[in-house]
């Protein structure tokens, strides 16, 4: 280390914490940067996702009708499109008693197009 670097220590081992808070802030403002820790340090070691792991992408959805809308009818009409095993009355019974779940274990593809549907149809459907 050289000698200026040495002076600078001690000069800083010599400052009261107040002034080494003021210390910190300005040259915060000088330099345009920030002394908190980052985010990804304080992260414990062992919660650090692996390297070169991707998360496992998602494949089944639950499909829940949250809320029919203005018109039922349409919904039903749609509940009844997205689901051929559906009957009238179930679909009716669907659309009224809200929410109710109209898949379980749908691919993603099936529960985008039901969302889709549905959606279309006026009501309020959620996927999870």
């Amino acid at each position: 280390m050289s000698k200026s670097m040495e002076n600078l220590v001690k000069e800083i081992s010599g400052l009261t914490v107040l002034e080494l808070a003021e210390l910190t802030k300005a040259l915060e403002s000088a330099f345009g940067v920030s002394a908190a820790m980052p985010m990804a340090a304080a992260m414990p070691a062992g919660e650090a996702p692996a390297a070169g792991k991707k998360e496992e992408e998602k494949t089944e959805f639950k499909v829940e009708l949250l809320d029919s809308g203005a018109n039922k009818i349409n919904v039903i009409k749609a509940l009844r499109q997205v689901k051929k095993d559906l009957g009238l009355t179930e679909a009716k019974k669907m659309a009224e008693e809200t929410p109710s779940v109209v898949a379980e274990a749908a691919s993603k593809d099936e529960a985008k197009v039901m969302k889709e549907t549905l959606e279309a149809a006026g009501a309020k459907v959620k996927l999870s």
